[in-house]
């Protein structure tokens, strides 16, 4: 196990990148640049915060968040894989597979000439992940904390037979008030309602939210949109390796029994989540590799 001091020693840069522990004994990576600061906890490889300087923060966390081992952070961008939802065959396993509890390793730090900040980590396997996964696909993930967030999952297929995945991120976006927020660009698009269901359906204009939300919207690689006007921006949602969009509020009721969302914190939030899901399967070939890539930006109005 690396020590903290040796992930300062090793992995630290001056003035953007350092690594604290929580009380608990969860580590955080620390990042601030001239174009933004941001979270990062070592658990998941999981993104608690990122805000662009001067800029109210994008990625949004519980207020009442448990930072504890072994349990997935409520907020920020947990990693979904290598599947997402319940396992298929086998209800001991987690629900959205086990990347998102486990310890990831450092693997490099880079102060960037433009003034953003690289961290890339590699998810840490183990004999109990083994026997929920026994397959040789070591998955990385990319960090590049700037005005925009840049967050890329690469899964390698070391085996000699094709392997199949799906995955999100599964990215909770800051919001004024959810009955003032707009979700442009899967218009005309088809989805499964998980509230009806899974009841397939047709997305007529922009996504509004009045009540609880659990859609898998398919067949899109469309850029999204998050319009708030309570916050006066637009959140831009842009991906690569992505043919599922998942949007999810699980609204008062819900979020009560969860018991980690924090005072009416489903009113300011909302998941909107570029994956592969469902339908989407990915299936990786011998020896290829699949990258799965999004982007976050904020546009003021």
């Amino acid at each position: 196990m690396t020590t903290l001091s040796a992930l300062n020693d090793r992995y630290a840069i001056a003035g953007q990148v350092t690594f604290e522990a929580e009380p608990n004994g969860l580590v955080l990576a620390k990042v601030r640049n001239p174009h933004a600061s941001a979270q990062i906890c070592l658990q998941g490889a999981q993104v608690i915060q990122w805000a662009p300087l001067n800029e109210h923060p994008v990625i949004w966390l519980s207020k009442a968040a448990k930072f504890m081992p072994g349990k997935s952070v409520r907020g920020g961008v947990p990693v979904c894989w290598p599947w997402f939802g319940p396992h298929a065959s086998d209800t001991r396993f987690p629900a959205h597979g086990y990347a998102r509890t486990v310890e990831w390793d450092v693997i490099e730090t880079a102060a960037l000439a433009d003034g953003r900040t690289l961290l890339v980590f590699r998810l840490r396997e183990s004999a109990p992940t083994r026997e929920q996964w026994p397959h040789d696909t070591p998955l990385e993930c990319r960090i590049t904390v700037g005005d925009t967030l840049e967050i890329e999952l690469s899964t390698k297929n070391n085996t000699d037979s094709t392997v199949t995945i799906t995955e999100a991120l599964h990215t909770y976006f800051e919001i004024g008030d959810i009955g003032k927020v707009s979700i442009a660009g899967l218009e005309d698009t088809e989805y499964l309602d998980k509230v009806d269901g899974g009841q397939r359906k047709l997305q007529h204009g922009p996504v509004t939210i009045a009540g609880e939300v659990d859609r898998v919207y398919l067949d899109t690689r469309a850029e999204v949109f998050i319009e708030d006007l309570e916050l006066q921006r637009k959140i831009h949602i842009s991906k690569r390796g992505s043919d599922s969009t998942v949007v999810w509020n699980p609204w008062q009721a819900k979020a009560d029994k969860m018991g980690d969302l924090g005072e009416a914190g489903f009113r300011r939030m909302v998941c909107v989540e570029s994956g592969n899901a469902a339908e989407n399967t990915v299936t990786i070939a011998p020896g290829e590799e699949h990258l799965l890539w999004v982007s976050y930006r904020v546009e003021r109005d």
